[in-house]
């Protein structure tokens, strides 16, 4: 398989995927989308879970929780598109912030 089609897929299922291919594949350009994938979405994946837990635990403040959850839904989806595309074009696009942890858990030091 081609190392673009493989980085794109890392992102396919979210951190899923991302672990799949973090296993499997032993290519530095896949691995670190694969472990991009694993922190960025695992991460939002938590703080999503954290923020249902705030709603529904009576720590609402009149909506703010769901109005949160909803930007982070959003934000999800932009950058659940933006990284598969530039991932396809084989590029060494980096999220802000997941990128340096992305760049640990895959073993690339920069």
């Amino acid at each position: 398989m081609a190392e673009n089609v493989a980085g794109l897929l890392c992102y396919v299922l979210g951190w899923v995927t991302g672990l799949i291919f973090f296993l499997i594949d032993k290519r530095p350009f896949v691995r670190f989308h694969a472990a991009q994938s694993i922190v960025t979405f695992g991460g939002l994946q938590i703080i999503s879970i954290l923020l249902i837990f705030m709603h529904f635990g009576g720590m609402g403040f009149f909506g703010f929780s769901a109005l949160l959850h909803f930007v982070l839904w959003i934000l999800e989806i932009v950058l659940w598109i933006l990284c598969m595309v530039k991932a396809y074009q084989h590029e060494w696009f980096r999220v802000p912030i997941a990128a340096q942890f992305a760049d640990q858990l895959a073993g690339k030091q920069i």
